[in-house]
């Protein structure tokens, strides 16, 4: 027998019991099943199985009380009857191993592409808790992202975490893949939570492709399985950047998206009884966000680093709705994607004017500082007079920056655009040369 099976049989008896608390069916119903008999041995999130007519249903238990615990099942439970036996299952935890990179897993450590997986041998909880906030590295290095506008107007570092913004089928997925392809990361631990089906081997062959597969570890749920899933898909990713991370490797982190991660949550807290008050969603939404955001960043001690790139679903580009709202006062900046930038055929669709990076001004040079300022002025004085501009209203010679603005617009929003083989500093050395070609002189911080 070779290691690695070995180590894989060794590392499932290792998680055999040889007795395993049962439980009851005691109340049936449409929302939440009542199981009897439960003791010290049942904790809340704790995942069960009820035995129903030779057919196993999964769930979670979402409530105790001194009269037993309250699941809710991740599917119908057809065919439930009273006294039908409760399992435990386990207790919220998931067992990373360095083999899982390069592969696709489910949210519960199984493989999703037909291969034998191992399980690590020290399992770690779901929902663990950040590293001390005393003790945390500070903002690292500039990374490379293979992008112009990432490596100049909108710098990524090691151990920040941004939020991409943007309404369906504007390019958020294929900008996470660049970045999984492209940024300077020893692990990428992608969530894909709630995604459609069909599209799963698509990322991972097309999208994502053999490059970015090779050095990354997927975690998927798709949108048909339940809410308890789909939510446990974001905290399992999470752990198993924490485990890369507590190896000392650098982690690149992609959530796609929050927002289904919120709207998962919403289903499970409003079918426990939680009231519905930030627009439909229950007041813990705002816990649960700020919780999975703050376990990444910076780590402590001789451990690596998550750098984290989070998406939200905004429909309309309304950043003011709950979860985009939420999100974006927790992270260390936000990219605005804009369906108007996409449709005029521009990739990727950012509105550079809406956006920030946080790590700026510490991020870049005194001369790079003021690149960037140079060209965020004659984007936003082109913005405020593009209306004037496309109707002939506007005379040459009206207002000088307007003047330069449109000298170099065409320049400089396929600057967004492009791609860059060669570097950070050639990159800035792009962007000088066409804001050289304003006529304005660079202004000196």
């Amino acid at each position: 027998m070779a290691h690695a099976d070995l180590q894989m049989l060794l590392s499932e008896i290792s998680c055999l019991r040889a007795a395993r608390p049962l439980a009851r069916v005691a109340e049936v119903g449409r929302g939440l099943m009542r199981i009897t008999g439960t003791g010290r041995d049942w904790r809340m999130g704790d995942r069960v199985v009820i035995r129903a007519d030779g057919c196993l249903i999964g769930g979670e238990i979402v409530l105790l009380d001194g009269a037993g615990a309250a699941v809710l099942t991740d599917q119908a439970p057809e065919g439930v009857r009273l006294g039908d036996v409760v399992e435990l299952a386990d207790n919220a935890t998931i067992a990373p191993h360095p083999g899982w990179i390069g592969r696709i897993i489910d949210p519960f450590g199984q493989p999703l592409d037909s291969a034998p997986l191992l399980r690590g041998d020290s399992p770690r909880a779901l929902r663990a808790a950040p590293p001390p906030a005393a003790n945390r590295h500070r903002l690292g290095a500039r990374l490379e992202t293979g992008l112009r506008v990432f490596n100049t107007l909108l710098p990524i570092v090691r151990g920040q975490r941004i939020g991409l913004f943007a309404g369906s089928g504007v390019g958020k997925s294929t900008l996470l893949a660049n970045f999984a392809r492209h940024v300077e990361a020893d692990v990428i631990v992608v969530a894909l939570i709630g995604e459609r089906g069909r599209e799963l081997r698509e990322f991972a062959e097309d999208v994502l492709g053999p490059d970015g597969l090779r050095r990354s570890v997927v975690i998927a749920a798709t949108s048909d399985q339940s809410a308890l899933v789909r939510r446990r898909c974001a905290w399992a990713a999470m752990a198993v950047a924490e485990y890369f991370r507590d190896q000392g490797k650098q982690v690149l982190f992609l959530a796609d998206s929050v927002t289904r991660l919120a709207e998962a949550h919403r289903e499970i807290a409003l079918s426990v009884g939680e009231p519905a008050s930030l627009r439909g969603f229950p007041p813990s939404t705002s816990h649960l966000i700020m919780s999975l955001a703050e376990r990444a960043g910076p780590g402590a001690g001789q451990g690596g680093d998550i750098t984290a790139v989070f998406s939200v679903l905004v429909a309309g580009s309304d950043m003011d709705e709950p979860i985009a709202d939420i999100l974006r006062g927790v992270l260390d900046g936000h990219v605005v994607m804009d369906r108007d930038i996409a449709e005029r055929g521009r990739y990727p669709a950012i509105n550079l004017l809406r956006s920030v990076s946080r790590s700026l001004p510490h991020a870049a040079t005194a001369r790079e500082n003021s690149l960037i300022a140079q060209a965020r002025r004659l984007l936003g004085a082109y913005d405020r007079a593009e209306l004037m501009i496309h109707a002939g209203l506007y005379a040459a010679g009206s207002d000088p920056l307007v003047d330069a603005a449109i000298r170099v617009w065409p320049q400089l929003d396929a600057f967004l655009a492009e791609t860059e083989p060669d570097g950070i500093g050639a990159s800035f050395a792009r962007l000088a040369d066409i804001l050289a070609a304003s006529g304005l002189p660079l202004a000196t911080h």
